[in-house]
């Protein structure tokens, strides 16, 4: 059976971690995927980014379609999905590579990083980027532990 490579939670701690998380915030949480202060558009660029590097198969094609619902090129997501920036609007481009960057170094990104997305976007708007971060983390995560298991049980045939 071929090992399983995708990032996956390690137990039901960590699980159980990211998801009081997302209760102790949920008010603000809503707030942000309601629009405010975060474009719909930037948010799913960073949800794109973060699902490329955790390789999420589901979230990736969720945020597709979101991402096509405000008006972002199939070229572009597809473009995301592997890792390229280039088609990026300047203005969310640091927001996206700390995305990206905050994914690779799993959710604890270097603080020269982040000190230039507070600087660039502010006290605040850097929180609630963290906070998008931290929701589709748990989202890919979740998706790519479940289909993890369906490749154990199924002995590679699933998942």
């Amino acid at each position: 059976m071929d090992k399983f490579r995708k990032r996956t939670y390690q137990g039901l701690g960590e699980f159980w971690h990211d998801l009081r998380f997302i209760l102790r915030n949920q008010k603000r949480i809503r707030e942000i995927f309601n629009g405010k202060p975060l474009s719909p558009a930037f948010r799913e660029r960073m949800m794109l980014a973060v699902t490329h590097v955790n390789n999420c198969r589901y979230c990736a094609s969720f945020h597709t379609k979101a991402a096509m619902a405000e008006d972002i090129s199939r070229e572009e997501i597809n473009a995301f999905l592997a890792g390229r920036f280039d088609d990026c609007p300047q203005e969310e481009l640091t927001g996206v590579l700390y995305a990206e960057h905050w994914a690779e170094t799993l959710g604890k990104p270097d603080k020269e990083i982040r000190d230039k997305m507070i600087g660039e976007y502010g006290q605040e708007k850097a929180d609630d980027i963290d906070l998008v971060l931290g929701v589709i983390k748990t989202g890919n995560y979740t998706m790519n532990s479940i289909e993890s298991l369906l490749h154990r049980i199924s002995f590679g045939r699933w998942g």
